[in-house]
């Protein structure tokens, strides 16, 4: 009887011990975030385009409208069993244009300059008819005619 009770406190303990382990936050890295030093290798004033491209890489976005922004964006996300993930770390990199294709300036931004945006949920509506289903289908009662 002692045996028994001590095997089944074992598989307890593993138990409660495994059961806690996974429960441990995963924490994933998502993004394009430029090294420092990398970065301290662009100048304003002096490196254009293809020079940046060269150094940070590619970038994650580009301004809309202009075209005279490159942005990259990385963050840190922390998972914890099956909720949401939470956002723990994001670096957001705005390197600014001339017209001449020129770095004018770079901007770093961090998850404390982040705002947060309200989505509207109105739905805009249609105009038409709302039909049911049987009015559908006697509706389309001798529409279809054979060809003659």
């Amino acid at each position: 009887m002692p045996v028994r009770l001590g095997v089944i406190r074992l598989a307890a303990g593993a138990l409660l011990l495994g059961s806690v382990g996974a429960c441990a936050p995963r924490v994933d890295t998502h993004g394009n975030t430029p090294d420092p030093e990398r970065l301290a290798a662009v100048t304003p004033g002096v490196h254009t385009r293809g020079d940046v491209q060269q150094v940070l890489g590619s970038p994650s976005s580009v301004a809309l409208f202009d075209g005279e922004t490159w942005y990259y964006i990385g963050n840190r996300t922390e998972t914890t069993a099956f909720f949401a993930p939470d956002v723990i770390e994001r670096q957001v990199l705005a390197v600014h244009f001339n017209r001449a294709g020129v770095v004018d300036s770079i901007q770093s931004l961090g998850l404390e300059q982040g705002q947060e945006v309200n989505l509207v949920e109105r739905e805009t509506p249609t105009s038409g008819n709302e039909l049911t289903f049987i009015q559908q289908i006697v509706g389309n009662v001798g529409r279809f005619e054979g060809a003659n």
